[in-house]
């Protein structure tokens, strides 16, 4: 009987947290941070939750 290999789940965190700093930065130089934040942290949510289901399916 075969051991099955452990898997090594992939990280997401990294691009939510990106995407947060980018959306701010950019933000920042139109004058609207705050809308920086909230359009940075819904793209790194969506790279977040599909490396999540990605690496859930494996």
């Amino acid at each position: 009987m075969a051991i099955p290999e452990p898997k090594t789940p992939l990280a997401g965190g990294c691009f939510l947290s990106l995407a947060i700093m980018i959306g701010v930065v950019v933000g920042f130089t139109q004058g609207q941070a705050s809308l920086g934040f909230v359009i940075g942290l819904g793209v790194g949510l969506v790279l977040a939750i599909a490396i999540w289901l990605r690496d859930r399916a494996r």
